[in-house]
């Protein structure tokens, strides 16, 4: 099933474009930006909190900067987890956006480049109306995540809104990007809708990424719930220290989960890639030899 779910359907893709295809692989910008994404994910988990020190100082109940940092973490998870996502909205456009320009340069190989125009046009023309609808599906995912953290044992009442703004952490982590990059799948039977639900069936329900875009989104989703899932853990043990306060551990293991799926995802692809480029060298001097 193509990636795209507006590729033409009689467009015959020749043996070298299909190879070409295959070898396109941009290992250096992918893994700067790749770089540039973990890195500022994590700075708006553990640094743009502290923003709160810098608003109000009477906030500060120390003065060893060791105790302030940490402190403007665990005081208020509310704030904490406001300013968190406040970052990942501005981060999660960003990315998902990259991840869109990659999708075109990569059926570029496959489609003629007058197709490619067409689409990419047609795509710019409702770029706001796409990310308003990734918005909208985003924010139902984050509805869907917050019953079933209810379900899991989240306290229901007394923690509404700590347990809801977990959710939408969640949710832009694991769904944004895709709903903007494929498109989110709906239930109307046209046959772009169709293809769309079987990428998402296969991405995210078989999880069988086959190539490295699809790693790329689906990697640091599954990561994310694994490791909010992990994170949960240490709330139970009885030792009563700040840091165990929900839903703090969940949220900063879903985020860690999440820099360790990008990173799996490109050093997985890495990998194929270079295994790929070595077979065809070999194969291309096999035919030389003979």
């Amino acid at each position: 099933m193509p990636l795209l779910n507006k590729m033409p359907a009689k467009t015959v893709v020749s043996s070298s474009t299909d190879k070409a295809q295959h070898a396109f692989f941009p290992y250096a910008r992918y893994t700067s930006v790749v770089g540039v994404h973990t890195s500022l994910v994590a700075f708006t988990a553990l640094f743009l909190p502290q923003t709160s020190l810098l608003l109000w100082p009477s906030l500060a109940d120390s003065d060893r900067p060791e105790t302030q940092f940490k402190d403007a973490l665990t005081d208020n998870p509310v704030i904490t987890l406001a300013w968190i996502v406040a970052g990942l909205v501005v981060l999660q456009v960003w990315w998902a956006g990259w991840i869109r320009h990659w999708c075109f340069e990569y059926t570029s190989r496959a489609v003629s480049s007058d197709q490619i125009k067409v689409d990419r046009y047609q795509f710019n023309q409702g770029r706001f109306s796409k990310l308003g609808r990734a918005a909208v599906f985003t924010s139902c995912v984050a509805l869907v995540f917050h019953a079933t953290i209810v379900l899991f044992g989240a306290p229901s009442a007394s923690h509404l809104p700590h347990t809801f703004l977990l959710a939408i952490v969640l949710a832009l982590l694991s769904v944004f990007a895709p709903a903007y990059a494929l498109g989110y799948p709906s239930f109307s039977s046209d046959t772009s809708s169709f293809i769309t639900r079987l990428n998402w069936t296969r991405l995210f329900a078989e999880l069988s990424p086959r190539n490295p875009i699809e790693r790329a989104l689906v990697y640091p989703a599954v990561a994310t719930l694994f490791g909010a899932w992990l994170g949960a853990l240490p709330i139970a043990l009885d030792w009563d220290r700040p840091w165990q306060a929900w839903p703090l551990t969940p949220l900063f293991g879903g985020i860690t989960g999440y820099i360790v799926g990008s990173l799996s995802a490109i050093s997985v692809s890495a990998l194929k890639w270079l295994a790929e480029e070595n077979i065809r060298r070999e194969q291309s001097e096999t035919q030389k030899t003979t």
